[in-house]
């Protein structure tokens, strides 16, 4: 595994310290896909202004070094990311292939999970106002 200072999470917010753009979501609200960017770029006043009238977590998605105990969804204990285990147990895959992913290597969730990572990965919305009810359950921190 990489060293803990490498590893990134694919679903962080813009302002945590090296947070960078990996992808903006399309789709519809009903069913959002992550277009994912070739190369990652530096989050920039610029880019986050692209995502107005609506806050950047909901058109883009960011990595950062991962969090680790700074995050309500790590469990320190197992060293693992609680999200992206309920992620993958409760939301449906929704790609055939592995997506081409500029952080895959250095990735928390494909490091933990590996390819059911990725095949749940494109479905998540940072800041989703109206998530799938399996979304909400994944995401609630008080459902483990």
């Amino acid at each position: 595994m990489a060293s803990e200072t490498l590893v990134l999470c694919p679903s962080a917010q813009p302002d945590w310290e090296g947070s960078q753009v990996i992808g903006v979501m399309t789709g519809s609200a009903e069913q959002p896909e992550l277009a994912y960017l070739k190369e990652a770029l530096p989050v920039t006043d610029e880019i986050l202004e692209m995502a107005g009238p609506v806050t950047p977590g909901e058109v883009f998605r960011f990595s950062a070094p991962c969090a680790c105990s700074g995050c309500g969804h790590y469990r320190s204990e197992q060293s693992k990311c609680g999200l992206v285990e309920k992620v993958v147990r409760w939301t449906p895959v929704v790609v055939e292939q592995l997506p081409t992913c500029s952080i895959r290597s250095n990735c928390r969730w494909w490091l933990q999970e590996g390819r059911d990572a990725c095949m749940h990965c494109p479905q998540v919305v940072t800041n989703d106002l109206n998530p799938s009810e399996d979304m909400r359950r994944a995401s609630d921190l008080d459902v483990v």
